[in-house]
């Protein structure tokens, strides 16, 4: 019998509007509903590895670290676990609308059960989720943030283990977050992250926009200016990972480069690659462009695990690098000099909000163990252990602060 059939019967037989949606309208179209919940969860989950570009956790981190560190386990890990997260729930799902379609007295038994029991296990999955941040203690949380960067996993991790070693403070750690800067800055500002690790250079160019190259003579200025966004720079790590172009072998040797001067010449001819970050920035693609009269033939935006993959398979001649990248001892790549001074200084420190350091006075004490303690061969070596040898970064930065007598 058709729905306007049965709609007429009930209608006929004195049945409200209410009753006729609920006793007719809304059976007949309880498949196909439950059809479009089990297509959209679906698809949500399979989606929901992107909220971690934007610090959003889940599944997603996995994938974008793994990535990120060149370890290929880890992202197939997290791809995996999404997918069977998907089919997990969709066969929940489909067991949930089979049972809300029968109609026996003793089937609306079961269902009242099971869903007493379903919403019971969620209670207990909820007050699970809840209740060691409620038993914790007054010591607080940190939320720490770190960008989507090999160093900034183990300079992360280094944080959370000595703050927890140090104090009774707990950490929340937020690894990779992406769009770096340009998404933990606000985040800072609104109070959803406390601390995190930053270059002085990319904060006069991309949070002050203050206009020239950075030096670290002008730190002074730097530090009133984040005073005025309630922040400290506190730790100085003592190393500074600045910009720098490497151009594939066989290319710098075919057009004889040796400088970005010798670089902008032929730059039309090539493809660069480099972060989405580096176009962003004030003190990147269009201030380099404008600065050396370089204009490339294409550009492609990409992850910073991948830029030297793509160099080595030929997708680009050219790759924007960091000074510390582990990769870079043993890419087949020329790095050119600066021959201008374009790229600034980007000295590494924290950057904290001074109200957690008012609320938190040893926070101060344990970010100022760090000065001066990681070399910029250091961290190259860090970055390299973990992008080549698959070490974890927690294992990293522990010998890192074992090493130096902090833990």
């Amino acid at each position: 019998m058709s729905t306007t059939c049965w709609h007429t019967t009930a209608r006929g037989m004195g049945g409200t509007r209410v009753q006729t949606l609920v006793r007719v309208q809304l059976p007949l179209a309880l498949p196909v509903i439950m059809s479009g919940i089990r297509n959209m969860v679906t698809m949500t989950i399979a989606l929901g590895g992107i909220a971690s570009f934007i610090g959003a956790g889940g599944l997603g981190v996995a994938i974008y670290r793994g990535i990120t560190t060149n370890n290929a386990a880890m992202t197939m890990a997290g791809s995996l676990l999404i997918a069977v997260l998907a089919l997990v729930v969709d066969a929940v799902l489909g067991f949930v609308e089979k049972r809300v379609q029968m109609r026996g007295a003793n089937a609306r038994r079961t269902n009242r059960r099971l869903a007493i029991g379903a919403a019971a296990a969620c209670a207990a999955v909820a007050l699970g989720a809840i209740a060691p941040g409620m038993l914790a203690g007054t010591g607080g949380t940190i939320h720490v943030a770190t960008k989507p960067m090999t160093e900034q996993y183990v300079m992360g991790e280094a944080l959370k283990t000595l703050i927890e070693h140090d104090t009774n403070l707990k950490v929340e750690l937020t690894e990779g977050v992406g769009g770096g800067t340009s998404n933990i800055e606000p985040a800072m500002e609104s109070g959803q992250f406390d601390l995190y690790p930053e270059y002085t250079g990319t904060g006069w160019a991309m949070v002050l926009k203050n206009k020239g190259t950075y030096s670290e003579d002008e730190f002074k200025k730097l530090q009133a200016g984040y005073r005025k966004l309630g922040m400290s720079w506190v730790g100085m790590y003592g190393f500074g990972n600045t910009y720098g172009i490497a151009v594939r072998r066989d290319v710098a040797k075919k057009y004889g480069l040796k400088t970005f001067s010798d670089l902008a010449r032929v730059a039309g001819q090539l493809t660069l690659g480099a972060e989405a970050d580096f176009f962003e920035r004030e003190d990147g693609y269009d201030a380099l462009s404008k600065a050396y009269g370089m204009s490339f033939g294409n550009t492609m935006q990409m992850d910073i695990g991948l830029k030297y993959d793509a160099l080595a398979q030929g997708s680009v001649d050219v790759i924007v690098i960091f000074t510390t990248d582990g990769k870079l001892s043993t890419a087949d790549a020329t790095v050119l000099t600066d021959d201008r001074g374009f790229f600034p200084s980007y000295q590494c420190g924290n950057v904290v909000r001074n109200q957690v350091l008012q609320q938190h006075p040893e926070l101060r004490d344990v970010l100022k163990k760090l000065q001066g303690t990681i070399s910029e061969q250091d961290m190259a070596r860090m970055n390299y252990e973990v992008e080549e040898k698959g070490k974890d970064p927690k294992t990293v930065a522990r010998e890192l602060l074992s090493s130096k007598g902090l833990i």
